[in-house]
């Protein structure tokens, strides 16, 4: 086994302890970012040998890119205002924005697999941050997020992954990233802090993540896999 796919499944086993034993299934890995997922607090029954269940890991997932660390650090330093209010806000390495929904993956591997495969019809590209804003309406904030240009690279692949992974969306996407969660009344904490704030940040876009949402007790999000864009089927 490589030191670096050692490395990760190692990483994974330490955020999911069975709650009571369970058999477990060996996955083949294609690849040195194609991990083995170890049991979760959510289980979905797959089959029986012998009258005895045999329960799959179930771990919530997404699809996403991960913010750049300077960029990350300059949002997170526009939205300090807010300290100490009825919000909570999102650590920079949290930062991300999403493309597929979360779903509650039982395979991962296979889903690392889809990925990939997605992966190489895509090409890198600029994210380029326009506004900093309340969201989803100014009438009824929940959320201070940074918004997105929606360029065509960014609205293709947002169809081409929801595809990827069997999920649909009826509305038009609004790419953005989630600075802040308003936890209070909304509408009174955007009034008395005001956002609408023009950006001119840019990232470049090379690889789309697989990310690991925490299990209950847990903080932050992981990104167990990493896939390039453009890269070549083996």
């Amino acid at each position: 086994m490589p030191a670096a796919d050692a490395f990760l499944r190692s990483r994974w086993r330490t955020h999911a302890q069975p709650r009571e034993p369970h058999a477990t299934i060996p996955v083949q890995s294609s690849g040195k970012h194609i991990l083995t997922p170890t049991p979760a607090q959510t289980t979905t029954s797959i089959g029986s040998v012998m009258g005895a269940d045999i329960a799959a890991p179930s771990v919530r997932m997404f699809v996403g890119i991960k913010v750049a660390p300077d960029i990350a650090e300059e949002l997170a330093r526009l939205v300090k205002p807010l300290e100490g209010l009825p919000v909570r806000l999102i650590p920079p390495a949290d930062l991300h924005l999403t493309f597929v929904p979360p779903w509650n993956e039982t395979d991962v591997p296979a889903a690392a697999e889809r990925l990939r495969k997605a992966a190489c019809a895509l090409r890198a590209f600029t994210l380029t941050f326009a506004r900093l804003a309340y969201g989803p309406t100014r009438r009824r904030p929940r959320l201070l997020w940074a918004e997105c240009v929606a360029t065509a690279e960014v609205t293709n692949m947002h169809a081409l992954l929801l595809a990827a992974f069997g999920q649909e969306d009826g509305r038009p996407f609004r790419p953005h990233v989630t600075l802040a969660r308003l936890e209070g009344n909304g509408r009174t904490i955007a009034d008395a802090h005001p956002f609408n704030q023009i950006l001119s940040l840019t990232q470049r876009v090379n690889a789309i993540e697989l990310f690991r949402s925490p299990a209950k007790g847990e903080k932050g999000y992981e990104a167990p896999v990493s896939v390039p864009l453009g890269c070549a089927l083996a």
